[in-house]
């Protein structure tokens, strides 16, 4: 189990490094809106990252942190980096599925317990994705609705969970 959540860590630090990247797209591309949505992505998983880090080392566990690998920089499209990002979500709802089903069949009640809010949380993201990916592709070549959207999405604010932190807890 220890290695299987030091594996997700690793996977959400990537997810965090993909939406940074796809925001620095969005920012070359002009579309600054679409960049600030993912750059609150980016953070989203980066505490993502720190609530299975914080998770492993409450258990005892030691967290073994590895390279993590370098994400694609370029697109065709702001509808095929969004389409990327379902895509991707996607695959982060399958490893979030392998971890439960390992943690049911180790008898691990408490990461099954601890993963349950991420459960929820893929069925959340993947339809936050879904609902862009279908709007872009509704409004075709049509930029007006590029740009409405873009300024949409740029309202965007990131807000921890509740209960995450980005930064360790005093020592008591």
């Amino acid at each position: 189990m220890a290695t299987a959540l030091n594996d997700q860590i690793n996977a959400e630090l990537y997810s965090s490094y993909l939406y940074l990247a796809m925001a620095a797209y969005c920012r070359e591309v002009g579309l600054n809106g679409c960049a600030r949505w993912m750059e609150a992505q980016a953070l989203e998983e980066l505490s993502h990252a720190v609530k299975f880090y914080d998770f492993v080392t409450e258990r005892g566990g030691r967290v073994l942190l590895r390279a993590v690998e370098a994400p694609p920089s370029r697109w065709d499209s702001p509808l095929a980096m969004f389409e990327h990002v379902a895509e991707h979500e996607n695959k982060v709802t399958g490893l979030i599925h392998q971890l439960v089903d390992l943690a049911i069949a180790e008898r691990d009640h408490a990461t099954n317990n601890f993963l349950q809010w991420f459960v929820s949380e893929q069925v959340e993201e993947e339809a936050s994705v879904g609902e862009i990916v279908q709007q872009m592709k509704l409004m075709g070549e049509a930029q007006g609705g590029l740009f409405m959207l873009d300024k949409e999405l740029g309202q965007r604010v990131f807000t921890l969970p509740p209960g995450t932190t980005l930064v360790a807890p005093a020592v008591k």
